[in-house]
């Protein structure tokens, strides 16, 4: 289904998802009797009314969201001054606010637990941009790194997203007002998405994160089974045979972090891997994992801007490499 249109988006999404949410808590009694009285016929703790309170609370999280941004949109001067500095991070810090609420919630509701291990992007050499390379694989994965970034390291994030996330309104507002992208498939009078990326990578300062996901979606069988076909149809034999011998991972896809590291050359780069969501690749297999009560552990390596090869094919090759390694530590630690 093609995306709306940001106006439409605008003027009947955004409003709808207030409406809905004000629905949703003047009739909260009668669905959490519903769940309740449906949990003991569900395999799982309390499954139903877990999952419907989670629910319930997300749709009042992106309710509140767009409450707020309109209230700074008004304070910007009806979006005259949205791009002035202390404006952006006041949207930043309400981001910070938000997911601490949000993973609260999954702390308390799903029994959800994160621990970071590895470098810490601001002990490694505070005051350097860093280019986030980040595996993707299982729901939310995108959210817990942000939340990452922005609560515990205090980086302001630069993200490359799919243009689908924009069907949430407050995601959509959020991050069309911050220096983010989200890509689309490109027609004529667009630029190419290495073009896209470039210009987002370009201009970092002390405390930005650039991230993006070089696989282009969550890993899937089928999916690696693809990517692992198209190299081959591209003759690129090499990368194919190191594409197989990856598991748990897809093959990366280096146009875009080829322009990240050119636009960003002073930049540090992250590497990022994370485990606890692997089993959750589709929609049945996220209802039977919830409620998650799951250990997610996210793993972060640090290379300096000296240790990044210069040229094309050997930053393609340290790519292949690091996604190598990354698919190791996901097979050790899953």
């Amino acid at each position: 289904m093609p995306l709306p249109p940001r106006w439409l988006r605008r003027l009947i999404l955004a409003p709808g998802i207030i409406v809905l949410a004000v629905l949703v808590v003047s009739t909260i009694p009668l669905w959490l009797v519903i769940a309740a009285a449906a949990s003991p016929f569900v395999p799982g703790y309390l499954r139903p009314l877990r999952v419907l309170w989670l629910l319930i609370i997300y749709l009042l999280w992106d309710a509140a969201a767009l409450v707020a941004l309109f209230g700074l949109w008004v304070a910007s001067g009806f979006g005259w001054k949205k791009r002035a500095p202390a404006v952006q991070r006041a949207h930043y810090v309400l981001a910070g606010w938000w997911l601490t609420f949000l993973f609260w919630q999954a702390r308390w509701t799903l029994r959800l637990r994160i621990d970071v291990v590895g470098t810490d992007p601001d002990t490694a050499l505070p005051g350097r941009p860093e280019l986030v390379l980040s595996r993707h694989a299982g729901p939310g994965d995108s959210f817990i790194l942000i939340h990452a970034l922005v609560n515990w390291f205090d980086r302001e994030p630069r993200i490359v997203l799919k243009d689908t996330l924009q069907w949430d309104p407050a995601i959509d507002v959020l991050l069309n007002r911050l220096p983010n992208r989200f890509i689309a498939p490109p027609d004529d009078r667009q630029e190419s998405v290495t073009e896209q990326i470039g210009h987002l990578a370009t201009g970092l300062d002390h405390n930005d994160a650039f991230v993006i996901f070089p696989e282009g979606g969550n890993f899937t069988p089928g999916r690696r089974a693809r990517g692992i076909e198209r190299l081959r149809a591209l003759g690129l034999e090499r990368m194919a045979a190191k594409a197989e011998s990856m598991r748990h991972v897809l093959a990366p896809r280096p146009g875009g972090v080829l322009a990240a590291l050119d636009a960003a050359p002073d930049a540090g780069v992250i590497f990022v891997a994370h485990t606890g969501l692997d089993r959750m690749l589709t929609a049945v297999d996220i209802w039977r994992e919830l409620p998650m009560d799951k250990r997610i552990v996210m793993r972060f390596w640090s290379v300096p801007p000296e240790e990044v090869p210069t040229g094309r094919q050997e930053r393609i090759d340290w790519l292949f490499d690091w996604w190598a390694r990354i698919d190791r530590w996901v097979d050790e630690h899953r």
